[in-house]
């Protein structure tokens, strides 16, 4: 039988991305491996499935994991190749492996952890993260991505994303030049000008991955479902510093667009 290669996405998709600063990947990996994830994660945090009981949290976090089913699924075919039409074709660094990972439970109490933001990207030795930074140029980013190891749905506590307010956030971030804002700064008026964007839920089966701009404007939310949920919210490295030379990659020419840039 002849092998099949996978053609990546679509160029609408790739339009949609630059237009909305996310796309949604069905099947980007398999639910056994999903499922190889959870358990792993059920172990380190010792809890059970079975044991609702015990699930007194609202929300649980652990770190980066390299074990093979994060690395797996971090590395499909079909994600190389999306990294590839998103962030510029061997401009990015395969990952390692998968985290953090907020682990909801549902819970009527607020989690704490859910108001709106964006991941600053450079700077993360400071021990004042409000003082972590991004830049125009997404340095320290190519991507933001989230990968759901369980289930979602509209009531289990799935991540809110505003529609397109990647280029708000680009024009923001623009007169503060290389140096970039830092989380403190750009947060300072609690994204207010992002308001009015549509809002989205991640949503989807485990196996779906999301890819995002970096500069995409999004938050958690309480878990009103009945099964905890399991999502990875890493970001895909660069390889380098962005190269003028180089034809823009999708991240890129949303920037410019927004911003009206020439770089």
């Amino acid at each position: 039988m002849p092998r099949i290669e996978h053609v990546g996405l679509t160029p609408a998709q790739v339009q949609n991305f630059i237009d909305d600063g996310f796309v949604e990947i069905e099947n980007a990996f398999s639910a056994d491996l999903a499922k190889q994830g959870r358990d792993e994660l059920w172990a380190e945090i010792g809890l059970s499935p079975d044991e609702p009981e015990k699930w007194v949290q609202p929300v649980v976090r652990v770190g980066f994991k390299s074990s093979f089913p994060f690395v797996e699924a971090a590395n499909t075919p079909q994600l190389h190749k999306a990294y590839d039409q998103f962030a510029g074709e061997g401009r990015w660094l395969a990952p390692k492996g998968l985290g953090t990972f907020p682990i909801r439970f549902p819970s009527p109490e607020a989690p704490g952890d859910d108001g709106w933001h964006v991941d600053v990207s450079f700077g993360t030795d400071n021990p004042d993260f409000m003082e972590w930074r991004a830049n125009v140029k997404s340095s320290g980013r190519a991507l933001l991505m989230l990968f759901l190891f369980s289930d979602v749905g509209p009531d289990d506590a799935p991540t809110k994303i505003r529609k397109g307010s990647h280029a708000v956030i680009a024009q923001e971030l623009l007169p503060y030049g290389e140096a970039g804002a830092t989380l403190r700064q750009v947060s300072a008026y609690g994204y207010a000008s992002t308001e009015d964007c549509e809002v989205e839920l991640a949503t989807g089966m485990a196996g779906t991955v999301y890819l995002c701009h970096p500069f995409l404007v999004h938050a958690a939310q309480l878990h009103r479902g009945q099964r905890p949920r399991f999502m990875a919210q890493p970001p895909l490295l660069p390889k380098g510093e962005f190269d003028p030379a180089s034809p823009p990659s999708p991240v890129q020419i949303a920037i410019r667009q927004a911003c009206g840039l020439t770089f």
